[in-house]
């Protein structure tokens, strides 16, 4: 008989792991590589226009260059998904680039910070689109406001409605917020020591999530 499974993708774990390489992926790209978001393209977007008003233009496209980037990782990751595989389901093949992307930029000197921050950026952008949902719940692993205005939201249900439903999503919203924070204090320690080199320790965790969603698949061919 064949079993729906439910998609790894959005387990609560895979969504930890998310949660710390997005952290991890904005501390290193802010603190290592000149102050430039990975993540945060709303503070890119805004520093972009502080330096266009001054007529720095060559730093303004230090904030350009990333949001672009983002939009690319986001398109291509949305390729995958139209393009699916047999033997990888589209999210490994995403979280797979994201984690070949981020080796790579592990090994650009900082006279490359553009094009190292806009790589990041880009892997920033498949993860962004690939990875939506956890536990059926619309959760964002790479940025705080969204999460921080549905677990907020929630948790005025619960005080008003008293229903447990509601504390158990906002509980989920913020511990999210949580490993996101974590995964920035993760990525701090790991620059004093590796520096350029830190970013490795992000394609670490993304190949976890990567092996986590392969041995599910072939649990799931098991039960098929």
């Amino acid at each position: 008989m064949k079993m729906k499974s439910k998609q790894i993708s959005e387990s609560i774990g895979v969504g930890i792991l998310l949660a710390i390489s997005g952290g991890f992926m904005d501390a290193y790209s802010y603190i290592e590589r000149g102050k430039v978001f990975a993540n945060a393209q709303t503070g890119n977007m805004l520093l972009l226009g502080i330096h266009l008003s001054e007529g720095h233009i060559a730093l303004a496209l230090h904030y350009l260059f990333p949001v672009c980037a983002f939009a690319i990782g986001i398109i291509i990751a949305d390729l995958a998904r139209l393009k699916k595989g047999d033997r990888l389901h589209w999210r490994q093949i995403s979280v797979l680039l994201e984690a070949l992307v981020l080796t790579i930029v592990s090994f650009m000197p900082q006279s490359m910070n553009l094009l190292a921050n806009s790589l990041t950026s880009l892997a920033c952008g498949l993860q962004v689109e690939s990875f939506r949902k956890i536990q059926g719940q619309s959760i964002a692993t790479t940025m705080c406001i969204g999460n921080l205005r549905s677990g907020t939201e929630n948790m005025s249900h619960f005080f008003s409605t008293k229903q447990l439903e509601y504390f158990l999503k906002a509980m989920l919203y913020y511990g999210i917020i949580v490993c996101f924070i974590i995964g920035a204090v993760l990525g701090y320690g790991l620059i004093k020591i590796l520096s350029e080199q830190a970013i490795l320790g992000c394609s670490v965790i993304l190949m976890i999530v990567f092996l986590l969603m392969f041995i599910h698949n072939e649990k799931a061919n098991q039960m098929s």
